[in-house]
């Protein structure tokens, strides 16, 4: 879906329809994402001068930072990637560097776009995929293969010749009937070729009709990542290093190719996937693609508060933290980063980033960086009413989730209006006493509640399962009694 046409209400509506309030966070995405329509509308004098406010979320794990960021991926079309601070390392350091995920997001924009291209060009390359499996079905009756043999079949050819005048004329006897007898031979097969037109045909019409959907073909189909990966020269691990090479001696032996048997329904996706290859402009992809990325792309970098170090902590194993965010703030603040795609200018490049910071405080982070995030939005720990929404009302809900999982094996789960305010308790009191993990407290208690009747749901084929308040205490009767309740639900 386009973000074109969504206002800022339509946005945190939709967002309403999975995540349970965290209103202000919801706010300042859907702010920040119409700015980006915004912005490009404006004329070219300003365009420029106009900078992304990025955003800094704050709040404990499980409360919706990274499902906010991971629906708004489903609900933009712009290119959208989601990475983790923490893997990233400082230059000089194994691992992958931070500009890595500008080329990943330049990636995800690429294919974007191709994919746009592809599925407009689609139905145009439709044609040229049924020719293709003609001739895997029926070798020999293509159109190369006649013209092949057209150029093969001429009858004039150039014969050196030394003699008399009789034997001369004896040889150009000799050639004429060799000519002639030829000529009868082209316009044998000439009369011969209605005929395998006519089987192309009959196979053309079967194949439209879907009766040669399950025959089999062989065809010559590419080698996965045929090319080396930029990450073997980017700072890869050594896995990405072995891997890359191995892509490079495979390239270098002409093994980018094999031959695959496969039915005529899966040749089908195959040979179609390289017409659309073949009739798309690389090049025209890839610049728009970067035009994309510069200026509606989106980063939401997660657990950022855990390369934050306090004074004093940058040594032994926090070394690389406070280089991880000195290596991010020139792409934050705007550079020019090399890509396979092109040169990339993060200037314009919307920054979210997510931290639980239990541990360490938005100040600890360098203030350079702290200054490229000014906007800053703090999430809220759940309650009991946000577990209770959280159980019923969104589309992904729990509650409807094991229904329908129970479901396809015909066991009927009804959870009554107790059994939900029980659970919702439950989660809360857990998360007030041992740690907060938010939402997730939800997934185990559910578990939890519902062990038996999963473990067993072939036996109960048929059957209703009413789960109340008095069915959720009989199955965390050691968990209500015991007062460390983290012992039984972790």
């Amino acid at each position: 879906m386009s973000i074109e046409g969504l206002t800022p209400k339509q946005i945190v509506e939709k967002l309403d329809s999975y995540i349970i309030g965290q209103d202000k966070a919801k706010r300042a995405v859907a702010v920040a994402l119409r700015n980006r329509i915004r912005r490009i509308h404006l004329s070219e004098d300003i365009r420029d001068e106009v900078a992304p406010k990025n955003i800094l979320m704050i709040g404990p794990t499980g409360v919706g930072k990274t499902e906010i960021a991971r629906r708004l991926a489903k609900l933009v079309n712009a290119p959208f990637i989601k990475v983790e601070a923490t893997k990233y390392t400082e230059v000089g350091y194994v691992g992958r560097d931070v500009e890595s995920m500008v080329r990943d997001l330049m990636a995800v924009g690429f294919n974007n776009v191709k994919k746009e291209v592809e599925d407009s060009m689609r139905e145009a390359c439709g044609p040229k995929v049924e020719e293709r499996l003609l001739d895997l079905l029926l070798p020999g009756t293509g159109k190369k293969k006649e013209k092949s043999e057209e150029k093969s079949a001429s009858p004039f050819e150039i014969i050196p010749f030394s003699g008399t005048p009789e034997e001369a004329q004896k040889f150009m006897e000799e050639q004429n009937s060799r000519l002639a007898a030829q000529q009868a031979e082209d316009e044998k097969k000439a009369a011969e070729k209605p005929v395998d037109n006519s089987t192309r045909e009959k196979f053309r019409a079967m194949l439209r009709e879907g009766k040669l959907e399950d025959r089999e073909v062989e065809v010559t189909v590419k080698r996965q990542r045929s090319m080396p990966s930029m990450e073997i020269i980017a700072g890869g691990s050594m896995d990405d290093i072995q891997s890359g090479m191995m892509e490079i001696q495979n390239m270098l032996s002409g093994k980018n190719h094999k031959q695959k048997t496969v039915t005529v329904r899966e040749a089908r996706k195959i040979l179609t996937e390289e017409v659309l290859d073949s009739m798309i402009d690389s090049d025209k992809v890839a610049d728009k693609a970067k035009e994309r990325v510069e200026q509606s792309g989106i980063i939401f970098i997660d657990e950022i508060d855990k390369i934050a170090t306090k004074n004093g902590e940058g040594h032994g194993s926090n070394v690389s933290r406070e280089g991880v965010q000195r290596d991010i703030l020139p792409i934050v603040e705007g550079s020019k980063v090399n890509t396979k795609f092109g040169v990339v200018d993060t200037t314009h490049i919307l920054f979210v980033a997510a931290g639980a910071f239990s541990l360490a405080a938005p100040s600890d982070l360098i203030p350079e960086l702290q200054g490229r995030f000014p906007l800053r939005v703090e999430l809220e720990s759940l309650s009991k009413a946000d577990f209770k929404r959280i159980l019923t009302e969104p589309k992904n809900a729990l509650t409807k989730q094991y229904t329908a999982l129970l479901a396809t094996e015909g066991v009927n789960i009804v959870f009554t209006e107790d059994a939900i305010d029980r659970m919702s308790e439950i989660a809360e009191e857990l998360n007030a006493r041992s740690e907060n993990i938010g939402a997730r407290r939800l997934h185990t208690i559910m578990e939890k509640v519902l062990e038996e009747i999963s473990f067993d749901a072939d036996e109960h084929e048929g059957e209703t399962v009413n789960v109340d308040s008095k069915y959720v205490d009989e199955k965390l009767t050691g968990v209500v009694k015991d007062q460390d309740l983290s012992r039984y639900i972790l």
